[in-house]
């Protein structure tokens, strides 16, 4: 098995589909021979990944109206959650990409990230069926609702009992190389800091510090 296969447990029975979906349409242009890229695994993987979410959701939240799902959905397949998601396996580097595109940061970019997670759920969909699909876009999509659901969520909701309360999200600080960035975000209460938290993707680093303005209210027990 490669390092990513064994990153990600699952072993391709046609190694090339993973390579495919490592490949970039910059690495592919500059290549002397014909050689594909990963677009059109790509297009199948946010069809396969849409499906599965979906499925994923419809199941969990039963009480949930159609709007609250497609939020949801949307929110796990937004092309930051997709970077997040990529960057937990470190995807990035993996990739095959042309020189300039690799000399020009596209390791770290958001959108070459999240379009090659999309291509490694098409290859792994190809050579595996739904079932391996599944299995591997679940705890991704899991990790990331549960996140939601417990913490930014709950902290808003805790907040809005009370009309006068504003929260909001605050970067303090960012540090790192473009593909493995940290980020440190504060939650504010009004103009009062009650809580920061540290992550590889804004996102993350929001619900840290939700978590942590929860633990600070007694709503959340400190890990």
């Amino acid at each position: 098995m490669t390092e990513l296969e064994t990153t990600i447990q699952y072993q391709f029975k046609n190694p090339a589909l993973l390579q495919v979906a490592l490949t970039h349409t910059s690495f592919a242009n500059e290549a002397k021979t014909k050689i594909d890229n990963n677009e059109r695994l790509e297009f199948l993987g946010d069809s396969v990944l849409s499906i599965v979410v979906a499925d994923y959701l419809f199941h969990q939240g039963q009480q949930l109206p159609e709007g609250e799902l497609t939020r949801k959905r949307a929110s796990l397949v937004c092309e930051a959650a997709l970077c997040g998601f990529a960057n937990d396996i470190q995807l990035g580097q993996y990739l095959r990409l042309g020189k300039g595109e690799e000399m020009s940061g596209g390791r770290g970019r958001a959108s070459i990230l999240s379009d090659a997670f999309e291509a490694l759920i098409a290859a792994i969909y190809l050579d595996g069926g739904l079932e391996a699909a599944r299995g591997f876009i679940l705890p991704f999509v899991c990790a990331g609702a549960k996140a939601e659901d417990d913490y930014k969520t709950r902290l808003q909701e805790v907040v809005q009992q009370n009309p006068e309360e504003r929260v909001r999200y605050v970067l303090t600080s960012e540090a790192g190389p473009d593909h493995n960035k940290t980020f440190t975000v504060e939650v504010h209460l009004n103009s009062n800091c009650i809580g920061k938290g540290v992550g590889h993707t804004k996102k993350l680093a929001e619900q840290h510090a939700a978590k942590q303005a929860l633990v600070l209210m007694g709503l959340e027990k400190d890990d």
